[in-house]
């Protein structure tokens, strides 16, 4: 499993870009308590992250692995809580929290990209 990004995957790489013609500009991989959001606008206070599909259990693509499948139903299941409790520490903090799934991005990045920019809009001092 160290083949696997944990950062700069395909859609997150897709959104950063498109954000940054936009003119927004973000940290990247920052911390946040133990939070660290792919993108992290401070000042507004909107942190962003790119879920992937199969690591978090997207809803409609996620297919358990037949091999080893209570390992992984464990691991899966382990990053959901960390992601809800990541999303909760973030939302105590005053931050707004934008989760997209990696289908999301690559289906409708505009959608995505309308979505944070209101986030940072909503949030701006």
């Amino acid at each position: 499993m160290r083949a696997i990004k944990r950062a700069d995957t395909t859609p997150e790489l897709a959104l950063r870009r498109a954000l940054w013609a936009q003119g927004a500009r973000c940290r990247l991989e920052q911390r946040v308590r133990k939070a660290r959001p792919d993108l992290l606008f401070r000042r507004a206070r909107v942190a962003v992250f790119v879920d992937g599909c199969f690591w978090h259990g997207c809803p409609i693509h996620y297919r358990p692995p037949v091999g080893n499948a209570s390992y992984w139903r464990g691991k899966i299941e382990r990053n959901r809580a960390r992601d809800e409790r990541n999303t909760k520490e973030l939302e105590a903090e005053g931050y707004l929290v934008l989760r997209f799934w990696e289908c999301e991005v690559k289906a409708g990045l505009e959608f995505a990209v309308a979505r944070v920019l209101r986030g940072l809009h909503r949030n701006a001092d």
